[in-house]
């Protein structure tokens, strides 16, 4: 019997297709599943939701919720965790609504930008705790992190947490299958091979499974054929540039690089359709839907529709209980295994999983121009991790110098001056820094 801790259960969504995949298979159908958030109201829910999942699935598992996260903890064999530190207020809004002052727009600011720096300042020291927490009640537990900044999380878990860990990001097949659909071939039909860093890797091979045949040609044809998506202008323009394509969202990529998202530049962002504060469209309409979806999860007497969502997480688990062996995208520390890219960055590759845990593929050197273009992401997740580790509030000075986005948008004093204005209105969230 496996024994799954989901930290940050109050995601309720979420957690509901993680639980419908692990309570899928038969030989987790009985785990014992500890649901822990801070929210006792969304636990609540969530715990509502895992019984009707595991009814759906004539499944039987113990089910308990706890907002006790040292309990929940207890003797686990898998810890997920999928929280977001501040939420969304004051958290995002802060994140949005202040570098707006300056003139600095975003889509997501969650993974780079001066968004992402203050979401890893903010969670680092919660998934360190966490981890803590773990090497006291549960040392050989897998830490499974679902949490945003990826590679900053992961490159302070590997530097400041003995806990085995796994990165898990869904960007590598969903993107496969948007390529599938754009030339016209079938998913099934694909393999493909992706390395590079979380929302930053790319595909590296992109073939037919069945005669190996390049499919390259026919991503390129979609340009030439002028039939590319309009959500999707950013990344095909930059494959266009340095040969190869990226595994995450335009909307994501025009954050990443000083190229696409310009003040003085509006011409820009309706070329390339870019959607400025996404994510607190996102959001707001979230929160707008969530009574209602909330009274209809709770609803015993409603119906719940379960299906296998994509996610790496339970195939993780069943491999590693089953010994199944499977191959996945995991974010793990570059040790040995991609040469022109810093040892110890958090990297993103194909992994085997079995009893053994989790094994990724050496690589070995990426394309020039790929390093190169990712570098500019790790320099800044390499100075925020150094800050949120050492406590030395220079280092985010830093990092806010060095990212692509901003640095394009604006000058030394005014970073200096939005870091300072960022610090002080996350307060309590953030620790203090010397």
């Amino acid at each position: 019997m496996a024994r799954i801790a989901l930290i940050g259960a109050g995601s309720t969504v979420f957690a509901r297709n993680l639980l419908g995949d692990i309570l899928s298979f038969p030989e987790l159908a009985d785990s014992d599943i500890r649901l822990m958030d801070i929210d006792p109201y969304r636990l609540h829910t969530s715990e509502i939701v895992a019984h009707k999942v595991a009814e759906a699935l004539s499944a039987r598992p113990a089910i308990t919720a706890t907002t006790d996260r040292r309990q929940a903890l207890q003797d686990a064999d898998y810890v997920i965790c999928m929280i977001q530190v501040g939420g969304y207020k004051p958290g995002t809004v802060i994140d949005f609504e202040i570098p707006k002052k300056y003139g600095l727009r975003q889509t997501i600011a969650d993974t780079l930008g001066i968004g992402g720096i203050m979401r890893g300042l903010r969670t680092i020291p919660v998934l360190l705790d966490i981890t803590r927490d773990m090497e006291e009640v549960c040392p050989d537990a897998l830490f499974i992190n679902y949490v945003n900044p990826m590679c900053m999380n992961q490159w302070a878990l590997d530097r400041g947490s003995k806990i085995a860990n796994v990165g898990l990001c869904h960007s590598v097949p969903h993107t496969a299958q948007q390529l599938a659909a754009d030339i016209g071939v079938p998913y099934a039909d694909i393999n493909y091979l992706v390395a590079g860093i979380n929302h930053l890797a790319f595909y590296l091979k992109f073939e037919h499974k069945h005669t190996g045949q390049d499919l390259y040609p026919l991503i390129r044809k979609v340009v030439e054929e002028h039939r590319v998506p309009d959500w999707n202008r950013v990344r095909y323009e930059l494959f266009t540039r340095v040969g190869y394509f990226v595994t995450e969202s335009s909307e994501h990529l025009s954050e990443y690089t000083p190229y696409f998202i310009k003040r003085d530049r509006p011409d820009l962002i309706e070329q390339y359709n870019i959607p400025l504060d996404e994510y607190i469209r996102r959001c707001e309409a979230q929160i707008a839907g969530w009574e209602a979806l909330r009274a209809e999860l709770e609803d015993r007497g409603a119906p719940i529709h379960v299906e296998r969502s994509g996610e790496y997480g339970s195939l993780i688990i069943h491999s590693m209980e089953t010994g199944v062996p499977r191959v996945i995208y995991g974010n793990v520390a570059n040790h040995g295994i991609i040469d022109n890219l810093p040892q110890g960055c958090a990297v993103e590759v194909p992994c085997l999983v079995d009893q053994n845990g989790i094994q990724p593929t050496r690589i070995g050197a990426i394309p020039p121009q790929l390093a190169a273009l990712m570098q500019t992401n790790v320099n800044v997740q390499s100075l925020t991790v150094e800050a949120a580790l050492t406590g030395k509030r220079e280092h985010i000075y830093h990092a806010a110098m060095l990212d692509p986005h901003t640095a394009a948008e604006l000058t030394l004093d005014q970073i200096w001056a939005l870091v300072d204005d960022l610090i002080e209105a996350h307060g309590s969230y953030l620790p203090e820094y010397a």
